[in-house]
């Protein structure tokens, strides 16, 4: 059986639609700034539970919020698409109370791979936490 195809154009609708599924982003606190093709903002607060043994939010977090970021990116076209890989850096921390903001874009799309770029900055000062680069592979329709 195959996946049902989504129509041109309905590539938000369908990233959205994947998002309204994610129990885990938005258990999180995260939210939607901005959904169009190719581009997505999501923003996430640090909360306590956040907070490793450093006084600094874990890097776990910092590169989920990045992950699910990307994959509002990917979907955004309206396929099924996957992380194949993905690397992480991480250039200042994140605190408790700061609100994390990822900012991704789509680089490189050929084929059935893609390259997306997300940028997480703390939202009161702009400050750089991390640059995600993340692989895609749209799933083959069944």
């Amino acid at each position: 059986m195959s996946e049902p195809q989504e129509k041109p154009g309905d590539g938000v609708a369908f990233a959205q639609r994947m998002w309204d599924d994610d129990v885990a982003s938005r258990g999180l606190g995260m939210v939607i700034d901005l959904l169009e093709q190719d581009h997505a903002v999501v923003r996430m607060p640090v909360r306590p539970d956040m907070v490793n043994g450093h006084d600094i939010c874990h890097g776990g977090f910092i590169f989920l919020l990045a992950d699910s970021c990307f994959a509002l990116v990917c979907n955004s076209c309206g396929t099924t698409t996957v992380a194949s890989g993905a690397d992480v850096t991480f250039t200042a921390p994140g605190r408790l109370g700061d609100v994390l903001v990822a900012d991704g874009v789509v680089r490189a799309a050929f084929g059935r791979s893609g390259i997306t770029d997300v940028t997480v900055r703390r939202e009161s000062d702009g400050q750089v936490i991390a640059e995600f680069r993340g692989r895609s592979r749209t799933r083959r329709a069944l």
